[in-house]
């Protein structure tokens, strides 16, 4: 595995709060740092920026790299329970177990002040490893997330093959399934574009609205006319987020 640590002039000096960034089908550990413009804001907050591959690479499994939106390159942020995934798909314990250890131990990071977020796959990353790991994130964020897997194409040809096909365990891998299942953090941001291409189809931001309105989790949600998918919406409005999780952390 694969991962970028940006650190900022202050951590020459002193432990420094740290974001971690999950990025979104087909990207690398190096696709948020080359595009998104972010460096320049962590260099001004004293924030350290991490980010990791989106899945382990040339495993061996079968058909891991027939399709763009399912094997290497969109592990989806879960533990993979299925054969042949569960071997080597693990990538929520390797984002709160090993990673998380060196990032804390190798690294000029404050353990106590660690924020998540991301884009796409990666914002439903952030999302649910924020609300199944409270004590480990203080701050959540995201952009043009998949809000609710269980009901899009992305998500359940994800959910079918690494999970199988018990909906109660993907129940606790959906973030609009965990507000309803009673999952909380303090607040939740999310900025999503108008032009999506993916935004009727996937991504469902108006089914987490209605999940946090009805059980009162406080949540802050963006529309952006003129915006897609793309990294040039994330650079837009990255340094409203970096901002955001400074003040949180």
């Amino acid at each position: 595995m694969r991962f970028s640590v940006y650190q900022p002039p202050q951590a020459r000096h002193q432990r420094v709060p740290v974001l971690l960034f999950l990025a979104g089908l087909t990207c690398t550990e190096e696709t948020f740092m080359i595009k998104a413009g972010a460096q320049r804001y962590a260099a001004e907050l004293g924030l350290m920026l991490v980010t990791m591959d989106t899945s382990p690479r040339q495993t061996g499994i079968v058909g891991e790299s027939d399709t763009w939106d399912f094997g290497a390159g969109a592990g989806f942020y879960l533990d993979a329970t299925h054969e042949p995934w569960s071997q080597y798909f693990r990538m929520e314990s390797y984002i709160t177990q090993e990673l998380w250890k060196i990032i804390v131990e190798q690294f000029s990071a404050d353990k106590d002040h660690i924020g998540i977020f991301g884009h796409s796959m990666g914002g439903h990353g952030a999302l649910t490893l924020a609300l199944r790991y409270p004590e480990l994130f203080r701050s959540v964020s995201a952009f043009a997330p998949i809000c609710a897997p269980m009901r899009c194409p992305w998500g359940q040809k994800a959910f079918h093959n690494y999970l199988g096909e018990d909906r109660q365990i993907w129940r606790q891998h959906d973030t609009t399934a965990m507000i309803e299942d009673g999952h909380r953090v303090p607040d939740l941001l999310i900025d999503q574009g108008l032009d999506d291409q993916f935004l009727a189809q996937q991504l469902y931001p108006e089914a987490l609205e209605k999940a946090c309105r009805e059980a009162d989790q406080k949540l802050t949600l963006r529309f952006h006319s003129g915006y897609d998918h793309s990294y040039y919406f994330i650079s837009t409005f990255i340094g409203e987020h970096l901002k955001y999780h400074y003040d949180a952390l």
